[in-house]
């Protein structure tokens, strides 16, 4: 299977740039939301990106409160599961998944981070399809409101290693922007060869850690509508 793997990838090049391991998966067809699917209905995001503050959206269910816990949570594009773990550090439950996604003729690799989880659903190199279950909404093990915080990276190496990194748009990008603008896609491979094994250490000892800028506000400052 390995070989047939590397196989597949060589064939891809130029289009698929390999790196270490690799898993075959769908190459994505569109971009949904992650809650509501696949329109985000009966949700709303109460936090948004802010390049060098807050690295990603948090979205809420419309009713308030902890209405949303247990909330099942999709994926929001086909994908593997690269990272899929209780990390702590202020994050709970996460589930890292990536995606291969053609744009301007060339394959592209974006992670989506799906935080603070009541419940993880998937297992590290899990292939998911676009709106597969992989967890629920919760609260970060009691430390926010429920809701999701979502994360979109273009640079595949940050793991949960946010401090070693820019938190910036060379880094990040908008998650309602980039799901709006990749709506539907049409690939021109049905099969793309996913890189595995890409992060880099995560250094406890660094300053700037835990990923507070990554982390949602606590309890009293998610707000509500």
């Amino acid at each position: 299977m390995r070989i047939l793997l590397l196989i597949l990838c060589l064939a891809l090049s130029p289009r698929i740039v390999c790196a270490g391991d690799v898993v075959a998966a769908l190459a994505v067809d569109g971009f949904d939301f992650p809650v509501g699917k696949p329109d985000a209905e009966g949700y709303y995001r109460a936090r948004g990106y802010r390049p060098n503050g807050h690295l990603g959206e948090d979205w809420n269910g419309k009713s308030g409160g902890n209405t949303d816990l247990g909330d099942p949570v999709w994926a929001i594009a086909h994908g593997v599961v690269v990272f899929a773990q209780n990390f702590g550090h202020g994050w709970g439950n996460v589930v890292i998944v990536r995606h291969a996604f053609e744009e301007g003729g060339r394959v592209k690799f974006i992670d989506s981070l799906y935080g603070h989880l009541d419940r993880i659903l998937v297992r590290e190199g899990q292939v998911l399809k676009r709106g597969q279950q992989l967890g629920t909404i919760g609260t970060g093990g009691g430390l926010y409101a429920a809701h999701l915080h979502l994360e979109i990276r273009k640079d595949i190496r940050v793991g949960m290693a946010q401090h070693r990194f820019p938190h910036d748009d060379t880094v990040y990008l908008s998650p309602v922007d980039f799901i709006n603008a990749h709506r539907q896609l049409k690939p021109a491979v049905s099969v793309a060869a996913v890189p595995m094994n890409t992060y880099v250490a995560f250094d406890s000892t660094a300053e700037g850690t835990p990923a507070v800028k990554g982390a949602a506000a606590p309890k009293k400052a998610v707000p509500r509508r």
